[in-house]
């Protein structure tokens, strides 16, 4: 591997190790948590995000691969974030004469997940790179235009833009075209993108003509805005500097990535779309724009409406069921909550609608959403974000084992002497001469899981065998044997 890796900026580091657990990339002494298991005696994988580690614990596993390919890949990702870096450094000028618009770039640029999320690899023939200007005219422009593109998903299992819009920061249409893709596509998402087969019928617009245009409307160091930007430049294949992610640019609750639409109703007081309704890729173009003029407004330090308190009750009253089994019918679901008046409404997984779903549970009011997640009986956990779930293990119709993550939706107001952390401190407190021995609930659950999947198969079997048995007694009466 080249050495000059392992020289690298510590940011460098951290998101090309971050890029191997993305891809699952395990080197001679396994993925990222085995080999801190392994490599930190002392504290193991108990603080396993990258950022909070060494350098040298870093260097020392990257140094841990022995594949070719897995080599090649680091070096190359280690190479384009640097490059990444040093790009976005170029397109801003000096802190003490930046706009407040390159401030949310520089925003954008210094968040965690930036290099991680922006530096785009591989990069073929198929990109355009728009490199950043040396001219400081260009670097110190002013001039900002908003882009949102809607997918489809192709056969092959990548995605191709079907439509971009582009609009300036008086909401003037730059560009508002249909593409049509150049892959067969499996899924056109109407659901979610409100674009069928029907609509691009007869469309010419390719790609390449949409990168050409975007090239011309991002020329003289115009700034790009998106919310979740990075998968609109995957998608169009176009690698831009000078970019403001509204994603980044907002203080959330738990760190959370804010949803385009609820950002728009914590900031803005206005819902861009009702739940289950399909994006309109223009009007997603247009908040994104309008949440860059009200940050560029009200000051750039300044915070987000969107604290826990301001939640809408709605909100508080509902649970999230994610990682479903496509096989479990949604009704089955209800069997987790018994005793409870609950709706259910499906949410759509743009990203992999082809594997597992997830669903939104509504209750009456946020006591029952907090009383129905206190009654599962299993081992709460904290997901990414820091947001309260359980694993839950159940039998749906076909008497087959399946599981499912309950979470809840927004994090425990600690002002809230009602919330389930309060509930379980009291618990504590009545009952704490009882010694509980630690479990690890993740291993036992697969355990569990895995005896009742075998459990199903065995029943299965058995249930053939009797009905080949049934077969050779049917055919030995009918050849008189």
């Amino acid at each position: 591997m080249e050495a000059s890796i392992f020289t690298a900026e510590k940011e460098v580091l951290v998101a090309v190790v971050k890029m191997a657990q993305k891809k699952k990339l395990k080197g001679d002494k396994g993925d990222w948590k085995e080999f801190l298991k392994v490599h930190d005696k002392k504290m193991g994988d108990s603080v396993s995000d990258p950022a909070k580690r060494s350098i040298d614990d870093l260097v020392i596993f990257i140094k841990t691969f022995s594949d070719e390919e897995d080599i090649k890949f680091l070096a190359k990702m280690a190479h384009t974030v640097s490059n990444r870096k040093s790009g976005a450094q170029l397109s801003m000028s000096s802190t003490e004469t930046e706009s407040p618009q390159e401030r949310l770039v520089r925003a954008t640029v210094q968040h965690p997940d930036y290099l991680l999320n922006y530096s785009f690899y591989p990069q073929n023939e198929d990109w355009v790179v728009i490199k950043p200007s040396k001219s400081s005219k260009e670097t110190k422009s002013t001039s900002i235009v908003a882009v949102d593109c809607e997918m489809v998903l192709c056969e092959d299992g990548s995605e191709a833009v079907v439509q971009v819009c582009v609009v300036d920061q008086n909401m003037e249409v730059k560009l508002n075209e249909l593409v049509h893709p150049n892959k067969a596509v499996a899924n056109y998402r109407t659901e979610i993108t409100g674009i069928s087969a029907k609509d691009v019928e007869g469309v010419t617009c390719s790609l390449v003509d949409i990168q050409r245009k975007m090239k011309k409307l991002l020329r003289h160091g115009i700034i790009l805005v998106g919310h979740s930007l990075n998968n609109d430049l995957q998608a169009l294949k176009l690698d831009h500097a000078r970019v403001v992610d509204t994603s980044y640019i907002f203080a959330t609750p738990a760190c959370r990535k804010p949803s385009l639409n609820d950002l728009c109703k914590n900031v803005l007081g206005y819902e861009v779309r009702k739940d289950g309704s399909p994006h309109n890729c223009l009007d997603d173009a247009r908040a994104a724009m309008k949440l860059v003029l009200f940050k560029l407004e009200s000051g750039i330090d300044s915070g987000v409406a969107g604290s826990e308190k301001d939640v809408p009750e709605s909100e508080s009253a509902k649970l999230l069921l994610h990682r479903i089994p496509k096989s479990v019918p949604q009704g089955e679901l209800l069997k987790i909550f018994p005793g409870f008046t609950v709706e259910l409404q499906r949410r759509m997984n743009v990203r992999k609608p082809q594997q597992n779903y997830a669903v939104v549970a509504v209750f009456k009011n946020p006591n029952e959403a907090n009383e129905a997640f206190d009654s599962i009986e299993r081992e709460e956990q904290k997901d990414c974000n820091g947001l309260r779930q359980k694993l839950v293990l159940f039998e749906y119709s076909a008497e087959r084992p399946a599981t499912v993550y309950v979470r809840k939706m927004m994090p425990d107001d600690p002002h809230d002497q009602s919330t389930g952390s309060k509930k379980r401190s009291a618990d504590v407190d009545n009952k704490s001469d009882i010694k509980k021995p630690k479990i690890d609930s993740s291993q036992c659950d697969h355990h569990v899981i895995e005896i009742e999947r075998l459990k199903a198969e065995l029943r299965q079997k058995d249930d053939e065998i009797a009905s080949m048995q049934k077969i050779i007694a049917a055919l030995t009466r009918k050849q008189g044997l």
